[in-house]
């Protein structure tokens, strides 16, 4: 789907230019000297972990899983290799996170190998001539598994009058923010050396590695009757001892299924502004709003009298962290009353939910299930709302003048993990819902259901102010 002037989507849904493809790939030199990188001291964060043990524990099943974020944008003129050469060196030597690689043991300990010198590392190009739209989409997602340094690949594609370029980095290095950071410092950079400027001195990154230690030390100080940990068992208790799950039938889980993608317009302009006053009237911003309808909506769909949902949260805290390429973000548990409640009583809980639980994303479920005997790791197919707002980051940052008309894209690579991501994103033309699911006929139809219900809601709630069951 298209949401303003970014894309998002799946893999089968990115279109670049096709012609003369450019891949940066790490030297011989490079590969070398990564397989002899020491064992760091530094700890493997809960969020890398969980991504490493997920993606073995899905092979070991025979099953795919989603672990790439691809990301392009064109850029107008004949791109010059030696400034892109450059800029990507620069962009993979600033960030201390692409220096680690991880082993999985036998015990299933995640150890983490780290090379010392930043300038050690080298990509150098690797032309593929002209490839067809299928070969490129396989050469973007032919990176090395998680398991493996250097399961990142950047590139461009050269068309007549402008370049695409795209990276491709496996979810084990980076999150959402990677969007914003590596297209503004390749564009950043690439344009000040192609202009006939020096190399740009870019703003210091932070280190992933001190993040690392960070949260190990803050989640080593953590027991079961501490105040996070002890919310977090509550609301798993509520959920039969893990997170919850999608209200409706998704197919078996234990089936290979590649991923799909499902969009629907919730409101238009007028709507979402409508939507938008609703929100403030009951006490609450957009996204107490989103959470409400997602609650009212399941309410409808399986009369549950509470809404359990999971929201992500960005837990960087500095400007320096705000340019440090990593996996920062954790999830939020909500938790909202549904029986016999308004919208707008639905929305002030969930908004109260969503402040007063802004700390708990600091604290790793995977850390409450090693704490908590009756709290268990999370079920397949676990659904996530992530509200995307183009007025705040990461999208934000990519809709600045710098940025703005560059036909720039945010794929997944059309594989399928455990979690179920469901999209809320508000621009200022519309609302839309955007859902990854996997592939099969029963998540099909209950996606669908789920969609047309959810959008009942938000338009109930845009005409009216109120929620009115149509049950």
């Amino acid at each position: 789907m298209r949401v303003g002037p970014l894309a998002i989507g799946s893999l089968l849904h990115w279109e670049p230019m096709t012609g003369n493809t450019i891949s940066w790939e790490p030297s011989a030199a490079t590969r070398e000297k990564v397989s002899h990188a020491p064992v760091s001291q530094v700890p493997v964060s809960y969020m890398q972990t969980q991504h490493i043990r997920g993606y073995v524990e899905q092979k070991a099943k025979g099953l795919d899983y989603s672990r790439l974020m691809i990301i392009s944008s064109d850029i107008p003129g004949h791109c010059d290799i030696r400034a892109a050469n450059y800029v990507v060196n620069a962009h993979v030597r600033r960030h201390d996170t692409y220096r680690s690689w991880f082993e999985h043991t036998d015990t299933g300990q995640i150890v983490r190998r780290t090379l010392q010198d930043p300038t050690d590392i080298e990509f150098v190009p690797v032309k593929h001539g002209e490839l067809t739209l299928d070969q490129l989409r396989e050469l973007a997602v032919s990176t090395p598994d998680p398991l493996q340094w250097g399961c990142f690949q950047f590139g461009i594609v050269q068309g007549e009058d402008r370049f695409t370029f795209y990276a491709s980095v496996d979810h084990v290095h980076v999150d959402a923010m990677f969007v914003g950071v590596t297209l503004m410092e390749f564009q950043m950079m690439y344009g000040a050396l192609v202009g006939g400027g020096a190399p740009l001195e870019l703003p210091e990154a932070g280190s992933y590695d001190d993040f690392c230690i960070r949260q190990r030390r803050f989640t080593d100080s953590l027991t079961a009757e501490s105040p996070q940990v002890r919310l977090w068992t509550q609301f798993a208790e509520s959920n039969d001892g893990s997170l919850p799950d999608f209200p409706l039938p998704l197919g078996d889980a234990s089936e290979p299924s590649v991923s799909d993608m499902v969009t629907m317009t919730m409101l238009d302009e007028q709507q979402t502004s409508r939507f938008e006053t609703a929100c403030t009237t009951a006490g609450a911003r957009f996204i107490g709003g989103v959470l409400a309808c997602c609650g009212l909506a399941e309410h409808e769909l399986t009369g549950a009298d509470t809404y359990y949902g999971l929201t992500p949260r960005d837990t960087r805290k500095t400007p320096t962290d705000a340019l440090t390429q990593g996996w920062f973000t954790g999830l939020i548990p909500i938790t909202v009353p549904i029986a016999d409640s308004s919208f707008g009583d639905a929305a002030r809980a969930a908004q109260s939910c969503f402040d007063t639980g802004v700390n708990l994303a600091e604290v790793p479920y995977d850390r409450v299930v090693e704490l908590v005997p009756t709290a268990h790791r999370a079920r397949p197919n676990f659904p996530v709302i992530n509200f995307l707002d183009t007025g705040a980051a990461p999208l934000s940052l990519l809709l600045t003048a710098e940025l703005d008309g560059l036909n720039i894209g945010v794929f997944s690579d059309s594989r399928y993990s455990y979690q179920m991501s469901i999209y809320v994103i508000r621009v200022e033309q519309e609302t839309a819902v955007t859902v990854m699911l996997p592939d099969t006929p029963e998540a099909q139809e209950s996606v669908t259901r789920y969609l047309a219900a959810l959008k009942s809601v938000f338009e109930r709630v845009a005409e009216s102010g109120q929620w009115r069951n149509v049950a």
